[in-house]
């Protein structure tokens, strides 16, 4: 009999990547990205903005709200996270702090 031989190429399996603004940092090792998808209305033709929050883990903490940080699809970690911080892209310009005076 002939063998056949199934040999599977060891590729890197491809997950969907998504781009989006951290709103929110509150939560231990977890962001909380909003991704705005624009799309023309087909019959219309008004762009039409679609948002969608996603829950990544960011191990480090180092992700700021008003990031812009690009994330990766993984294997479900809790209940709502499913995705991962893959890197930073745009950190948030940060805002200069109002000092107070106090009258002398």
């Amino acid at each position: 009999m002939a063998e056949t031989s199934t040999q599977k190429t060891a590729a890197a399996p491809h997950h969907k990547e998504v781009i989006g603004k951290v709103v929110s940092n509150r939560m231990q090792k977890t962001i909380v990205v909003q991704v705005v998808r624009q799309k023309s209305h087909a019959f219309y033709g008004r762009v039409v903005s679609k948002t969608k929050k996603f829950y990544a883990h960011d191990e480090k903490g180092e992700a700021h709200i008003g990031d812009f940080v690009k994330l990766e699809e993984t294997r479900p970690l809790s209940k709502l996270k499913r995705w991962k911080l893959v890197e930073i892209l745009q950190r948030a310009a940060l805002a200069p702090e109002a000092t107070t005076e106090v009258g002398v």
